[in-house]
C-alpha cells in the first residue's frame, strides 16, 4: 500500500520547475544579446568589406535595409552609423564625384552610388521624425550636408546643399520635435552664417507651400521655434558667426552679407505673419517685435500694417504692439496722426488690472516724456488715469502716483489741477452752497477735448484716505512741497499684491498696537434684552430660530 507522498518530493519537484524556467530564461536572454553582438558584429563586417574593395558596394543595400528596419531601433541605429562613415569616406575620397576622363563602368558606379546616397538621406530624414532617433538622426544628417558641400561638387564654386537642408527644416517643422529644434538652433542655425543663410531661405519655401498634413496651428509655433531664436541679431559681418563648410572665395556672394543675411530673415518672417495669424498668435509675435524682429529687417516699415492693424485691434493686442509702433515712428518717422489719441483709448478700466501694466507705463511715460506735448493732451492722460484709480489695485495706485509727479514736474502748466482756488466770493459762495461740477468730460475720445485742464484732482485726495496705508502715504506727495525732482518709476513698477504685504509684514514694529475686542455671545440670535446690546444686523435682517 503506497504511502502518503511527504511535502519535501513536492518541493523537490517546484524547484526542478523552477530552475528549468530559469534555465530557459537565462538562454533566451543570453540569445538575445547574442543576437545582438551577432548584429553588430554584422554590420561592422559589411562596412569594413564596403571600405577594402569595390566590389563589396552592394553592401551598401545590405546596409540600408538594416537601417530602415523600425522594429530593431538598436541594430538600424548602428547601422545609420555605419553608413555615414562609409559616405563620408567616399565623399572624401571623390568617390561620389564626377570628374572628366571617367570610363562609362565608373560613370555608372558613381551614378549607383548617388542613388544610395540619395535613399541614406531619407532613410535618416525618416529617423528624424521618430523621437528615440531623432538626436542622432540629426548630427549625422549635418555631417552627410557638409561632406556634400565639400566634395560633391567643384571646389572652384561655392555651392550649398541647400535641397537636403531644406529637407531637414521640413522635418523639423512638421513634426513634434521641441527639443531637437532647441538642438538644432544652439548647435548649429546660432553657430554658423551659412547655416543660418539658407534656413531662412528653406522656411521661406516651406511656408509658401500647402501642408494639407501639417495643421497651420503647429507650422506656425514650430517655425516661431527656429525663428524667434535670436534674441541679439547680429549688426556686423564679424558678429555673422563662422561658417559651417568652406566659405565661398567671391567677397560679394550673399551669403557673406550682412545686409543679405538680414533680407532673408525679414522674408521668412514676412511669409510667417502672412499665415493668417489668430488672437494668441498675434501675441507670440508682438512679445518680441522690437527685440528679436524688427532689428533683422532692412525695411522696417514693411511692418507697418501688421502693428497698426494690431494696435486699432484693442485690448491686451493694442498694448502689446505699442512698442512696435513706437518703434517704427522712431526709427522709420511713421506718420500716425491718432497715434495719441488711440493710445489715450487704451486707459480703461481693465489696463490698470492687466498682466502687462508695468509693460504699458514703461511706454507712456516715453511717449509723454516731451516737454513739447500739448499741456492739455497731458493734463487728459493725468486726469483720466487717476480717474481709473479709484477701483485699482494697491500695487497699480503705487505705481501711478510717482508717474503723475514726475508728469507735474516735466509739464508745470498741468500743476493747476492740483490746486483749484475760487477766485472771487461769487465763485466761493456757488461753491459752499452747490459744490462744484467736474468739467471733465469723461466719455471725450479726443484728449484734445476733455477740458481736464479745467479740473483738478480730487481722486488724488480720494487715495490719501486709502484703506492701504502705503497707498495713502504715496498719494500724499501731490499735497506736499515738490522737493523732489523725479521719482524712478523702476521701483514702483513691479509691485502686487504679495510684495505690498511683504513689505508691511517685515516691517519692525516700534511700539505694539494697542487692540480692544469684545467676543459676541450671540451673532446669529437676538441679544438679551438685559444685557442691553444692540443685536447684529445679522439678526436683524434675517430670522434664524
Amino acid at each position: 500500500m503506497p504511502g502518503p507522498v511527504g511535502n519535501d518530493s513536492l518541493k523537490r519537484k517546484r524547484s526542478k520547475k523552477a530552475s528549468e524556467k530559469a534555465n530557459k530564461r537565462a538562454k533566451a536572454e543570453a540569445s538575445s544579446s547574442d543576437e545582438g553582438d551577432d548584429a553588430q558584429a554584422q554590420i561592422l563586417l559589411l562596412e569594413n568589406e564596403i571600405l577594402e574593395s569595390k566590389k563589396n558596394y552592394n553592401n551598401i543595400t545590405a546596409l540600408l535595409e538594416l537601417a530602415q528596419k523600425e522594429s530593431d531601433d538598436e541594430s538600424a541605429t548602428l547601422a545609420l552609423v555605419s553608413l555615414c562613415r562609409v559616405f563620408l569616406r567616399l565623399l572624401a575620397s571623390g568617390g561620389l564625384a564626377r570628374r572628366n576622363g571617367q570610363s562609362e563602368k565608373e560613370v555608372v558606379v558613381v551614378q549607383w552610388l548617388r542613388s544610395r546616397l540619395g535613399d541614406y538621406k531619407q532613410t535618416i530624414l525618416a529617423a528624424l521624425g521618430r523621437d528615440e532617433s531623432a538626436s542622432t538622426a540629426l548630427t549625422l544628417a549635418m555631417r552627410i550636408l557638409q561632406a556634400e558641400g565639400q566634395h560633391l561638387n567643384d571646389k572652384e564654386e561655392y555651392s550649398f546643399p541647400r535641397s537636403f537642408l531644406r529637407e531637414i527644416i521640413e522635418v523639423l517643422v512638421q513634426h513634434d520635435l521641441g527639443d531637437i529644434r532647441q538642438e538644432f538652433c544652439e548647435r548649429f542655425l546660432g553657430e554658423y552664417a551659412d547655416i543660418r543663410f539658407y534656413t531662412f531661405k528653406a522656411l521661406q519655401d516651406i511656408l509658401s507651400a500647402d501642408h494639407p498634413e501639417s495643421p497651420e496651428e503647429d507650422l506656425f509655433d514650430n517655425v516661431f521655434d527656429l525663428l524667434a531664436f535670436f534674441e541679439d541679431v547680429p549688426d556686423s559681418t564679424e558678429d555673422m558667426g563662422n561658417f559651417y563648410m568652406d566659405p565661398p572665395k567671391k567677397k560679394s556672394h550673399p551669403v557673406t552679407s550682412m545686409n543679405q543675411q538680414k533680407k532673408q530673415a525679414q522674408e521668412a518672417w514676412l511669409a510667417l505673419l502672412n499665415l493668417g495669424l489668430n488672437r494668441d498668435q498675434r501675441k507670440k509675435v508682438l512679445q518680441i517685435m522690437t527685440r528679436s524682429i524688427a532689428p533683422w529687417f532692412t525695411k522696417p516699415e514693411l511692418l507697418m500694417d501688421f502693428l497698426t492693424d494690431s494696435y486699432n485691434s484693442g485690448g491686451a493686442t493694442s498694448l502689446l504692439a505699442l512698442s512696435g509702433v513706437f518703434y517704427l515712428i522712431q526709427e522709420r518717422n511713421l506718420d500716425y496722426p491718432s497715434f495719441y489719441r488711440k493710445l489715450y483709448s487704451l486707459l480703461d478700466a481693465d489696463i490698470l488690472h492687466s498682466k502687462h501694466r508695468s509693460r504699458f507705463f514703461r511706454l507712456l511715460d516715453t511717449f509723454l516724456s516731451s516737454t513739447h506735448l500739448p499741456a492739455v493732451l497731458v493734463a487728459s492722460f493725468i486726469k483720466r488715469i487717476t480717474r481709473l484709480c479709484l477701483n485699482a489695485p494697491p500695487a497699480a495706485i503705487v505705481a501711478v502716483v510717482p508717474w503723475v509727479y514726475n508728469l507735474f514736474k516735466k509739464h508745470p502748466l498741468c500743476t493747476f489741477m492740483m490746486h483749484r482756488v475760487p477766485r472771487t466770493p461769487e465763485e466761493k459762495e456757488i461753491l459752499e452752497g452747490e459744490g462744484m461740477a467736474d468739467p471733465f468730460i469723461a466719455d471725450e475720445e479726443d484728449p484734445m477735448e476733455t477740458r481736464a485742464i479745467d479740473s483738478c484732482l480730487w481722486e488724488v485726495v480720494q487715495l490719501q484716505s486709502h484703506y492701504h496705508p502705503n497707498v495713502a502715504t504715496i498719494a500724499k506727495i501731490i499735497s506736499e512741497q515738490f522737493t523732489k525732482q523725479t521719482y524712478n518709476l523702476e521701483d514702483f513698477l513691479d509691485h502686487s499684491y504679495s510684495s505690498l504685504l511683504d513689505a508691511e509684514l517685515s516691517k519692525q514694529v516700534k511700539k505694539p498696537p494697542v487692540v480692544e475686542f469684545m467676543i459676541p455671545k450671540r451673532v446669529f440670535l437676538p441679544q438679551d434684552p438685559a444685557s442691553e446690546v444692540e443685536d447684529s444686523l445679522l439678526a436683524r435682517l434675517w430670522d434664524f430660530q
